[in-house]
């Protein structure tokens, strides 16, 4: 558990900065496509207000609302929260994830590497506190995820079906169908995620004109 507080301490300080960043791409990515506010937000299903506050950084938005953003714009959501990548390789060091949620007991959803659209890969290091719970819309259409679970014990609630998983077992699912994720254990809960998008941004790049 010490590495996930050394962690905890280094983003906290980040948590301004990351949305800065945020708000910066997304302005970027929506004025390269020639999108206004109001286009971006009825592509992506937002309100103008949530683009406004997310260009200007005076929010963190949640996963699901940059999930929406990045797949609107065609970048996914990786190209949303680290900058461009121009060499073969991009190491991610400790502390350098991007912290996309926070329990209300200390838990942290941390996005620490991702690849480039049109298929766009994810991965995330989780940690949920004894009780914690995180729930996610379903995804884009064909999406997988793919689960690790390191320490603790973790309930995964895809669309109807549960699963109960204890250390280093892992799983498998559809996400594109609603899902969630919880503790119900003493101890916390640690998992890796694998998350793949197929064909982010199809569609989107082209359709400008009936925006």
């Amino acid at each position: 558990m010490h590495c996930v507080v050394h962690y905890d301490a280094l983003m906290e300080a980040d948590t301004d900065t990351l949305a800065a960043l945020i708000g910066a791409r997304v302005r970027h990515e929506r004025t390269s496509v020639g999108w206004t506010l109001d286009q971006l937000a009825e592509h992506a299903g937002v309100s103008r207000r949530m683009v406004v506050n997310v260009e200007q950084g005076a929010t963190n938005p949640s996963i699901g609302t940059l999930l929406r953003l990045g797949d609107a714009l065609g970048v996914g959501l990786p190209a949303l929260v680290e900058p461009p990548a121009h060499d073969r390789a991009s190491v991610t060091r400790t502390g350098e994830g991007a912290v996309l949620w926070r329990g209300a007991s200390g838990g942290r959803g941390v996005l620490v590497a991702g690849t480039e659209p049109p298929d766009v890969v994810e991965l995330w290091t989780w940690t949920l506190a004894p009780g914690e719970h995180h729930a996610s819309e379903a995804h884009s259409a064909g999406t997988k995820e793919l689960l690790h679970v390191i320490e603790g014990t973790l309930t995964v609630t895809v669309a109807d079906d549960t699963f109960t998983l204890g250390p280093d077992d892992a799983l498998t699912f559809a996400g594109d169908e609603p899902h969630s994720y919880a503790n119900p254990g003493e101890e916390p809960a640690r998992f890796s995620l694998t998350v793949h998008e197929p064909g982010v941004g199809a569609g989107h790049r082209t359709g400008n004109t009936h925006a």
